[in-house]
């Protein structure tokens, strides 16, 4: 009896990890619980979340830089506490994020060529979070548009060159915040919770579109768009690894769902918009796993999986402008282990040598649409595209950042320095209780 085997473009995709001289060795990567990605990366950097003795701290590198680093790397160490999350800006290749557990939100300047000397002084500070925060994202289409998420159960987004808050989604989230993601055109964010649920919103409006509960497991999630739809993942009762899709048109079940495996670490998705291929990478575990997303049940066909001997802690994917498309390089992955970071670079296998234009339809072009006042007006575009086939290069933009620093007006009088120091009591009073709390909660797991 013959087996029909599927068709598919991409069902001979292959991964295969760089060579040792390829790899950045010799990188104090942090060991921090937090479940974010240690890394981002855009096409001329990468940046990584530094093992730091006291306060917070991360690296950025040219990506040619490759091979051993040097002990005293240049760091960005302006932060009072670990860094949790980075973010490179999509329009501005010189201009990178860092979010932290000292509750702040900073916007730093790479030097043509990287850093030569450690920086300590942001170009813009973003504060209103009551708490640590944890994850950043930069709109794909608005210009300086940041959304940033915190321990205050809040999804804030920041007009970053003007220092202002844009919008600031409070008490929709009953937990900390584990991921926030932006869709295809920046006009909404799904996010997923410690409260096992699943939303999608508009920023702008302070209404919660989509909700429910997403995995039961007490571990972890994520969440992306994916098509039209949403996909999380995260663990069952029994704690397995597994994703779902939904649609947010009816919210009310899955339209479908898959075990992957019984492994402890999360799922992290990362979808390929121009090729509809998803992948999936198992934190600190080895295998990155991908799919063909399509249309119609089951909404998903499997393809391979990269298999490595080497547990990974973190990954990012490159923008397609940085591949390499005359050996069809249809993605490249970033892998952070204990002390490096591996690229991984997947290809489908072409005979002919011309340009595969079915591989690389015109792709995410890094060119702003929309200025931060016009998408906090309401008003939505779809990014700009480019072609990556033979003779075309990317336009350059050249993107002048000018921070407006914000003044922070302390009390002026006698009544505003009561009034202040009533507010501080309050919140030390909230504080020490918090703490008395925790205290009995821990001699009670302790007994």
């Amino acid at each position: 009896m013959s087996k029909v085997v599927r068709s598919s473009k991409y069902r001979h995709v292959f991964g295969t990890q760089a060579k040792k001289e390829e790899c950045f060795q010799n990188l104090k990567v942090t060991r921090s619980a937090w479940d974010s990605n240690y890394i981002a990366a855009n096409t001329k950097y990468f940046a990584v979340i530094w093992e730091a003795g006291g306060g917070g701290s991360f690296a950025v590198l040219p990506q040619e830089h490759s091979g051993k680093n040097p002990a005293n790397i240049p760091l960005f160490a302006g932060h009072k506490n670990p860094v949790l999350d980075v973010a490179f800006h999509p329009f501005n290749e010189n201009l990178v994020c860092s979010v932290s557990e000292d509750c702040n939100v900073m916007i730093w300047g790479i030097p043509e060529g990287g850093l030569t000397a450690n920086i300590t002084e942001p170009l813009q500070t973003l504060t209103g979070h009551k708490r640590k925060v944890g994850t950043a994202i930069f709109n794909p289409v608005a210009n300086n548009v940041l959304a940033t998420s915190s321990g205050d159960f809040s999804v804030k987004t920041w007009d970053v060159e003007q220092g202002s808050q844009l919008s600031s989604i409070d008490g929709k989230h009953s937990e900390i915040i584990l991921s926030v993601e932006w869709n295809y055109n920046g006009s909404q964010v799904v996010t997923t919770c410690k409260d096992k649920k699943v939303r999608v919103f508009d920023p702008r409006s302070n209404d919660v579109s989509v909700e429910a509960v997403c995995h039961q497991g007490v571990k972890n999630t994520r969440g992306i768009f994916v098509k039209d739809n949403i996909l999380t993942t995260g663990f069952s009762k029994t704690s397995e690894r597994e994703f779902k899709i939904w649609d947010p048109r009816n919210i009310a079940e899955p339209i479908t769902a898959t075990v992957v495996d019984t492994a402890s670490g999360l799922l992290m998705p990362f979808y390929d918009q121009d090729n509809s291929i998803l992948y999936m990478v198992g934190k600190g575990d080895g295998n990155i796993r991908y799919y063909e997303m399509v249309d119609e049940a089951p909404y998903f066909h499997f393809l391979s999986e990269f298999k490595s001997a080497t547990p990974q802690r973190g990954v990012c994917f490159l923008p397609k402008r940085a591949l390499n498309v005359s050996e069809c390089e249809i993605a490249r992955a970033l892998k952070v282990t204990t002390n490096g970071v591996e690229p991984i670079s997947f290809r489908a296998p072409r005979r002919s040598d011309i340009f595969q234009d079915d591989l690389f339809p015109d792709t995410y072009a890094g060119e702003a649409v929309l200025e931060a006042s016009q998408w906090a007006a309401g008003q939505n575009a779809e990014p700009k595209t480019m072609s990556l086939a033979p003779g075309f290069t990317q336009k350059k933009v050249v993107q002048d950042f000018k921070p407006v620093v914000q003044k922070v007006e302390g009390p002026k009088n006698e009544k505003e320095l009561r009034e202040e120091y009533e507010k501080l009591k309050t919140r030390v009073a909230y504080l020490e209780s918090e703490i008395v709390k925790k205290d009995a909660k821990i001699a009670e797991l302790t007994k």
